[in-house]
């Protein structure tokens, strides 16, 4: 983890790049001196919670937004670093790639079934999506009442707040990619 003080000069970098701002129209937004901004932006310089506010304030941002690690351009998972969900009595295996977050609104998955083996799910709450890709396998999805069949390289979405069960109904392993989209 970098010390605050250059997490502070990455993110006031960024959003004054992002707003076009030069220093001195920062300087007047934030009541800071154009020199002190210079130095925070270089990370020559600790500034008080009380300078941290100002630049907070005058930029219409939130005080953690200029004091935590912006999130990375690229996140690379690696499959073996997944905590792997399964269940060997209905023969499959579920790899939480990116775990829920609030702000995406989603979170996506890698499933694998075992020929014969089956994934069965209780409704999502309302207005949820579920969107499907397959890559190997043949698979008998049922939703509700009704049943699709999907072949390698199909995909398919469909709201999944009512109940659903994915079944792998060929001879090779079911392995396909779930993204589940949730609405607020």
């Amino acid at each position: 983890m970098e010390p605050i003080n250059l997490i502070l000069s990455q993110n006031l970098k960024r959003l004054r790049a992002e707003r076009k701002l030069s220093l001195d129209k920062l300087a007047d937004l934030t009541g800071i001196s154009k020199t002190m901004l210079g130095q925070i932006e270089r990370g020559e310089s600790s500034p008080s919670l009380t300078t941290v506010w100002k630049i907070a304030n005058g930029l219409k941002v939130s005080f953690t937004s200029l004091i935590v690690e912006p999130p990375a351009d690229a996140v690379v998972v690696r499959k073996q670093d997944v905590r792997t969900m399964e269940e060997s009595e209905r023969k499959y295996r579920l790899f939480p790639v990116f775990p829920y977050d609030a702000e995406r609104g989603f979170e996506m998955y890698t499933v694998e079934i075992d020929p014969g083996g089956s994934l069965g799910s209780e409704p999502h709450r309302e207005g949820t999506e579920e969107l499907i890709t397959l890559f190997s396998g043949t698979l008998e999805l049922e939703i509700d009442s009704e049943t699709y069949r999907l072949e390698s390289g199909d995909s398919i979405s469909f709201k999944a707040d009512r109940r659903h069960e994915y079944r792998s109904v060929g001879a090779e392993t079911l392995r396909l990619s779930m993204t589940i989209r949730y609405r607020d």
